[in-house]
């Protein structure tokens, strides 16, 4: 029996259960104390833990919360990588914790101490705002607006941008929702695309986009608004105040919609929002649709979700957004602001995309998708005359 021990040792402790994999014991414990430097704002505790060249990029990050999970370990010798999810919120804003995978890079020395090498985003995740450099954090009333690269005077025009906003989104959706946003403002096209993951070309021309998770009723962390400053910065005042605005109903949004939500309701209302109160006319809001009518080339169906893909048609997108933009109004128009309200809430509950559009139509709306798409075709010659 004791040479079956033995002989065994490796894998299993005699008559216990399986071996530790201290190594990864060893690994945790190092990105534990890695956490506790990032919050305590400890330099040369971070810089014990291995590689201190990303610290000062998080020091003007408000956070309430950093840790690692360590979810796999990959050792060759006095070398490791380690998969881990980083879940951390930002004081004031995030209700749960973010959650993105990074890779790290580690090494052993002579006296069996592990030291982090490098921390990195994790194939297909995309990037954070500090990977890019050093963050800088400007409070506003309403919101917290989070630059790399940017001078403070301009991070603060987001901000009251950003505080403008809310109250607006509020006015027209109502108070349910936190009544807050987180705004990340890259130093370009390319870091923008860099923080969603995604290439740059898919993004060109598009002025801000918002993330999260949908259907959250308040329980996951804050959207994030993140700008592409490059096309923000070609916009006139009214029109970033329509963009921030926009993208800020989709953070408030966000619980009422779901895989049930058409893009055409959820684009359409956030554009709602952005031009109510705003003394553009429909023509001067909806270019490309006004080309088009004054060609004779009315649409005769709603925009479907194909049509908002950033496919290169910059003019086809336009008319997507300006088409949902032109069923919201109506609804509004003829129905009552407090029905399109409704009807958006009732298309996110319903359990699935088929047939939730018909349900709220017939149900808040008492009519018919044919009707209601006869209705939308007319109104659109009619305000765009």
């Amino acid at each position: 029996m004791v040479a079956l021990c033995l002989l065994l040792v490796s894998l299993v402790a005699c008559g216990g259960g399986p071996a530790v994999d201290t190594a990864r014991v060893e690994v945790q414990s190092l990105l534990d104390r890695r956490a506790e430097a990032v919050l305590d704002r400890d330099a040369a505790a971070y810089a014990g833990t291995g590689d201190g060249a990303g610290f000062d990029n998080l020091r003007g990050v408000p956070l309430a919360d950093w840790s690692y999970r360590v979810t796999a370990l990959n050792r060759t010798g006095d070398s490791a990588t380690a998969s881990a999810d980083l879940r951390y919120r930002v004081e004031g804003h995030d209700r749960a914790p973010v959650v993105t995978a990074r890779s790290l890079a580690l090494s052993r020395d002579r006296d069996g101490r592990w030291s982090v090498d490098s921390d990195r985003p994790a194939r297909r995740s995309g990037e954070q705002l500090w990977d890019q450099g050093a963050a800088r954090a400007v409070r506003g009333e309403r919101s917290l607006v989070l630059g790399v690269g940017q001078p403070a005077a301009k991070l603060r025009e987001y901000a009251t941008l950003a505080d403008r906003a809310v109250p607006a989104v509020s006015d027209a959706w109502g108070p349910e929702w936190p009544r807050r946003v987180v705004v990340l403002v890259p130093r370009s096209l390319d870091d923008m695309a860099g923080l969603l993951g995604s290439p740059a070309s898919a993004y060109r021309g598009i002025a801000a986009v918002t993330t999260g998770a949908t259907g959250t009723d308040g329980r996951g962390p804050a959207d994030r608004v993140i700008v592409n400053p490059d096309a923000f910065g070609l916009l006139g005042d009214p029109g970033r105040q329509v963009v921030l605005t926009h993208e800020t109903t989709h953070v408030a949004t966000r619980a009422h919609t779901s895989a049930a939500t058409p893009l055409w309701l959820s684009e359409g209302f956030a554009d709602w929002v952005g031009y109510r109160g705003s003394d553009r006319t429909p023509a001067e809001a909806a270019p490309e649709l006004a080309y088009a009518v004054s060609r004779g080339d009315v649409p005769d169906s709603l925009p479907e979700d194909e049509d908002f893909g950033f496919s290169g048609d910059a003019d086809g997108l336009a008319r997507a957004y300006e088409g949902g933009w032109l069923a919201c109004r109506l609804i509004a128009d003829h129905w009552g602001e407090e029905r399109l309200r409704a009807f958006y809430r009732t298309v996110g509950a319903h359990e699935t995309r088929e047939g939730a559009v018909e349900h709220a139509l017939d149900t808040v709306l008492h009519t018919t998708p044919e009707a209601f798409t006869l209705q939308w075709h007319d109104y659109i010659q009619k305000v765009l005359p």
